[in-house]
């Protein structure tokens, strides 16, 4: 393995500890070290202490905790705990579920097939989110509407299908929600990009080093 870079906490490029490949802050995750040892997730890379850097994708943190690559990054002994892929994963998800709530509050979210549907048809829709549990007819008839409206005119409509549609419910204060619409605003282009940066972390890893495509990483 290539050796680690000295500092990879200055200039306008991270190192992921892992690949060797190189990206903006943003599109990385970042972790810090404790007191104790511990390795710690700083999502919001606001964590005090020289942080190290992986791509953000579940099967490269799996390969940084098993392989022990956090210690030669950090130059002492770093232990993170065995299911620290699964706990990045929770924290991504619970960001992604608080900015799907907000948007929600600013009236930037409709939820329901008919409102989809109305939504799809007036123009203005920046993504459409499946549950990840929705039924496969439900999901065609709404790429079926989807592909009228960018046919119609309307810019490319992103489709995401991360989380279950109870958490979809969850974040709306109702029972289960199986299909909903990001409109247009800054409240849904934040929710979105988390949206976006779960997808990339759950995405094979495969497909992930196979692509140069960058997903900003939820502030």
């Amino acid at each position: 393995m290539p050796a680690i870079a000295e500092d990879d906490e200055t200039g306008s490029e991270r190192t992921c500890i892992v690949t060797r490949k190189r990206s903006s802050p943003e599109t990385m995750l970042r972790f810090v070290r404790a007191p104790d040892g511990a390795v710690v997730p700083d999502l919001k890379r606001k964590l005090p202490g020289r942080g190290v850097w992986l791509t953000p994708n579940r099967a490269i943190v799996e390969a940084a905790v098993k392989k022990k690559v956090f210690s030669r990054a950090f130059k002492t002994e770093a232990k993170p705990s065995a299911d620290l892929a699964e706990l990045v994963d929770g924290l991504l998800e619970r960001l992604a579920r608080e900015s799907f709530s907000l948007a929600n509050k600013a009236g930037q979210i409709v939820a329901g097939f008919g409102k989809v549907e109305e939504a799809l048809a007036h123009g203005g829709v920046l993504a459409i989110l499946h549950a990840s549990d929705a039924a496969p007819d439900g999901v065609r008839k709404v790429a079926q509407l989807v592909r009228r409206a960018q046919e119609a005119g309307s810019k490319e409509i992103k489709v995401i299908a991360t989380m279950p549609s109870d958490d979809l419910g969850l974040a709306l204060g109702r029972s289960h929600v199986i299909h909903a619409a990001l409109l247009n605003g800054s409240a849904s282009r934040a929710c979105l990009q988390k949206l976006e940066f779960l997808r990339a972390y759950r995405a094979d890893d495969s497909s992930v080093q196979g692509s140069d495509e960058q997903v900003n990483q939820p502030n």
